[in-house]
């Protein structure tokens, strides 16, 4: 039997983009990411793979002619860069989702972040 005091836990919340910068701000909503889909969706808006694959292919060619330990700084930044902004993904994602109406509206509608009202006591 469901009662007001066995309702502690959080209730999700749909708000406009204006009424979430207010209620973030005031400390009035709890945002949650689901950290792989937020990785995820940062590396196939900034386009890593595309930025991965060639720097790698520096990296080998530079190997390749000579210049072994360059390349492989280059090779290991083509790596490690990537990995980097994938971890920071939801907080980058957070601040931009504060300036960005339409980025708010695209997590919410890919489900990589959530808007929580915590309950009342």
């Amino acid at each position: 039997m469901d009662t007001a005091s066995d309702l502690r836990s959080s209730t999700p919340s749909t708000l406009t983009h204006a009424e979430f910068v207010t209620a973030y701000a005031q400390g009035e909503i709890i945002v949650n990411f689901d950290p792989k889909a937020a990785a995820k969706f940062l590396s196939a808006r900034l386009l890593l793979p595309l930025f991965m694959m060639p720097v790698l292919g520096i990296g080998v060619a530079l190997a390749l002619t000579g210049w072994i330990w360059t390349g492989l700084v280059v090779i290991a930044l083509g790596i490690i860069v990537p990995r980097l902004i994938k971890r920071g993904a939801p907080h980058f994602l957070l601040q931009q989702s504060l300036e960005d109406a339409g980025l708010y509206q695209a997590l919410l509608d890919s489900r990589v972040m959530e808007t929580v009202r915590p309950a009342r006591p």
